[in-house]
């Protein structure tokens, strides 16, 4: 079928319509405003972190202590700018300082970009100590690992947990939107909703991930392990005299040392504390906290088979 030359001549008409919708629904867009954190230079600042974080497993290969030194820092050099930049133009939006870009004030937040970047940068050792233990946890708590290098390469869990612990510090050092643009981006990844404002303990086990769930006001204590399809999550959200959310409570459960937590489980509220040492069974739905060295299961459910059922089933594929 030929093209029709006229559908094409009502472009022009079809944009005035889209253009006029930026006056009509002002909400949904940033134009004249200091630009924004730009997405795809966050992600590749992620990715250099995580290049520093796990040298010789990404991009780079036959890198070794000789010449290691000279790729991560062209890498921090590199971050230091790009970081820079990106903090400067959060902080100033999250001041609600962008719709104008005066010398002034431009000034003021690319110094407090500059030292929230350096801030990040400086943490960088003590996150490499800290996941390395996230990597050991893996590895001892699945027998199917067969070692370190396939819980690098090969576990989403792990993936998730490494951004969210770089997004976790940005958020503690007050930087607004990059912490939530680089845990959505994880999210899209694996599948692994981590808000960055979550408190993580050390060796934290996240196994397959795929439907994981952990929101902002969590705090996980150490040796945890989770299962896919974990929520932890809001019971209810407060509202105020205008009927609007209450925000900056807390919401979300608090998890001590060395719980597990199965598949599908469901716990909510802030004021829920899953005690020490305590078994989550799957598929369970908790909103009362549970006391240490306690094990939670679903009662048993009943199967029932009816057998003239099945044989008409698989008789329409035979």
């Amino acid at each position: 079928m030929a093209t029709d030359i006229r559908l094409k001549e009502s472009l022009p008409e079809l944009t005035d319509r889209i253009v006029a919708t930026y006056h009509e629904v002002g909400t949904t867009h940033h134009l004249g405003h200091c630009p924004l954190p730009n997405y795809e230079a966050v992600i590749a600042a992620t990715e250099d972190l995580k290049e520093i974080l796990y040298p010789g497993y990404r991009r780079r290969d036959r890198l070794h202590l000789a010449n290691v030194a000279y790729h991560v820092g062209d890498l921090i050099d590199r971050l230091h700018d790009r970081l820079t930049t990106q903090i400067a133009r959060a902080c100033c939006h999250g001041a609600g300082k962008n719709i104008s870009c005066d010398p002034q004030q431009r000034e003021h937040f690319e110094g407090l970009g500059q030292a929230k970047a350096v801030a990040l940068l400086e943490q960088l050792p003590e996150l490499r100590r800290i996941l390395a233990m996230d990597v050991q946890a893996a590895y001892d708590g699945d027998p199917a690992c067969k070692s370190l290098d396939e819980v690098i390469f090969c576990y989403p869990g792990l993936e998730a947990v490494t951004v969210y612990r770089l997004a976790h510090r940005l958020h503690e050092l007050g930087v607004p939107l990059i912490p939530r643009m680089m845990t959505e981006w994880a999210h899209g990844k694996t599948g692994i909703d981590i808000h960055p404002g979550a408190e993580i303990g050390s060796h934290f086990f996240i196994d397959h991930g795929t439907g994981v769930v952990i929101g902002e006001t969590c705090i996980i204590g150490e040796w945890v392990k989770i299962y896919q399809g974990v929520t932890l999550g809001a019971l209810s959200f407060t509202t105020d005299e205008d009927g609007k959310l209450v925000r900056g409570t807390k919401r979300h459960p608090t998890i001590e040392d060395r719980v597990v937590i199965y598949a599908n489980a469901t716990i909510l509220g802030g004021n829920t504390v899953i005690g020490h040492d305590a078994v989550i069974g799957s598929s369970a739905w908790i909103t009362r906290s549970v006391e240490p060295h306690t094990t939670v299961v679903l009662e048993k459910p009943r199967l029932q088979t009816r057998p003239e059922q099945a044989e008409a089933f698989w008789g329409a594929y035979i």
